[in-house]
């Protein structure tokens, strides 16, 4: 027998009620804790086994149908979003008042902070979180981390500026202020060179406090000879 069959109906009522909280915004993915992001590994596995007890149905939003498991969050006056048609957000996810979507998507567990826009084709994964005053340009694509649990989504601080065609990935965390060029790539490995002093200071997996970050190469000899390897470039 599949565990899952033997749920009992608390619990099942339990894994609902904790992607009630997420859609309300009263409970976060992670939080902030003296300095440090601290994963909240049960909103994780409810939405994990949120996945594995629901069916799929036909579901309907407005004149369009869709065959899913997850439902589209409602919308109100009340809610204080600005909301353009086709802006997708699944249940679970939370968008704070005074936030606009743009035709974008926002997957279950992610957070967008009050003011920040989402613009045209920019995705915001599962569980990602993004600050306040945050501005993702059109066709951002900040990815999502729902496995393992203990591992941090993608951060976007308070107040960064996230330029066109960006992608941020693998738990990358954008601390606050800082501002990505158009076209920059970082991942859980991408060399960030900070370029503006004599020697060069090489960070992984977090773009430091109000920096300017373009793309960049580097050189790297290979087997076959040398080539320049993508990474991104502090200039600011």
């Amino acid at each position: 027998m599949n565990t899952l069959d033997s749920l009992s109906p608390e619990s099942l009522q339990d894994i609902d009620k904790a992607i009630l909280l997420l859609d309300s915004g009263a409970v976060k993915i992670c939080q902030k804790n003296e300095g440090d992001w601290a994963v909240n590994q049960w909103l994780k596995q409810a939405i994990l086994l949120y996945f594995r007890v629901k069916k799929m149905k036909t579901m309907s939003a407005g004149d369009i149908q869709f065959f899913d498991k997850i439902p589209l969050k409602k919308w109100t006056d009340r809610d204080g979003v600005r909301v353009v048609p086709h802006a997708v957000v699944r249940r679970g996810a939370h968008v704070a008042p005074g936030a606009v979507l743009m035709p974008s998507y926002v997957n279950i567990g992610a957070f967008v902070g009050s003011g920040s826009m989402v613009d045209t084709w920019a995705t915001v994964g599962s569980c990602a979180q993004i600050g306040q005053n945050v501005h993702l340009s059109g066709g951002v694509g900040i990815g999502g981390v729902l496995e393992p649990l203990q591992a941090n989504p993608v951060i976007i601080e308070d107040n960064a500026f996230i330029g066109s065609r960006c992608i941020v990935v693998e738990g990358a965390i954008i601390e606050e202020g800082a501002v990505l060029g158009a076209g920059v790539t970082i991942t859980a490995s991408t060399p960030i060179i900070d370029v503006t002093k004599s020697n060069e200071d090489i960070y992984k997996g977090r773009v430091p406090k109000n920096s300017v970050v373009i793309p960049g190469t580097r050189n790297k000899v290979f087997p076959a000879g040398e080539f320049g390897v993508p990474c991104a470039l502090i200039i600011g």
